[in-house]
């Protein structure tokens, strides 16, 4: 493929970052990113036409900007088509990568790590959360499914030989988790990434882990997604 780099200057992996309307957040998410830029790390955003300063912000701190139709699993997969990464990161626009990201990427490139995801950490301080992020962690491991916000990491060759991500609206996390672990156990990196409790403090606790459940058992008993995004957005 010409429009990818030669292989001389391909990366050691690719952060992908599905954005809609995100100018609040996205500066803060990427700034720490910037070091890893220089260790042969390169940074996409995948747009799915945002109408704020999400991608006037964002371009002069990533590599590319990709523009996407809207939806996490569309711009995703529109963002691996670029990338040239041998492991790729789908990281969302409200979550940040532990501090030291770089070793955790050189450790996730040997070996035989296929795919997984990092524990997590919620942003804010209420106690409740702590709870929260435990049963999250818990679940994760114990049933080896992890959510987006975890960040999902994948090798590029095996993301393109399994078509990458369901193209659905809602769920496509879960998807994925689903397929990939056909093919094998995930790994799970020890150093939690911190992803932002606004929606759980803005919406409330209970209220929001009972959507959340409510939607999940919905799609497992085998609602379609379309009908599960607009119950979603509608809370």
């Amino acid at each position: 493929d010409g429009s990818k780099m030669t292989a001389s200057e391909s990366k050691r992996a690719s952060i992908i970052i599905p954005t809609l309307n995100e100018a609040k957040c996205i500066t803060e998410t990427l700034l720490p990113l910037q070091p890893l830029r220089q260790k042969n790390i390169e940074i996409i955003l995948s747009d799915g036409g945002s109408v704020d300063d999400t991608v006037l912000l964002a371009s002069p701190l990533v590599d590319e900007v990709v523009t996407a139709p809207a939806g996490r699993a569309s711009q995703m997969n529109y963002g691996a088509v670029r990338a040239v990464g041998e492991l790729l990161l789908f990281l969302h626009a409200d979550t940040q990568l532990p501090p030291l990201a770089d070793p955790v990427i050189d450790q996730l490139l040997t070996g035989d790590i296929k795919w997984g995801f990092f524990a997590v950490r919620l942003s804010g301080r209420l106690r409740l959360l702590r709870m929260v992020e435990w049963f999250m962690n818990w679940r994760s491991s114990t049933f080896g499914t992890g959510t987006g916000d975890q960040v999902l990491f994948v090798r590029r060759d095996l993301f393109e030989q399994e078509g990458g991500y369901d193209d659905i609206a809602l769920m496509e996390d879960i998807a994925f988790c689903n397929r990939f672990r056909n093919l094998s156990k995930p790994y799970i990196v020890k150093q939690a990434v911190v992803t932002s409790s606004r929606r759980w403090e803005e919406q409330g606790l209970w209220k929001t882990i009972w959507l959340m459940w409510r939607l999940r058992f919905a799609y497992y008993c085998g609602v379609d997604p379309n009908v599960l995004v607009r119950d979603y957005y509608r809370q």
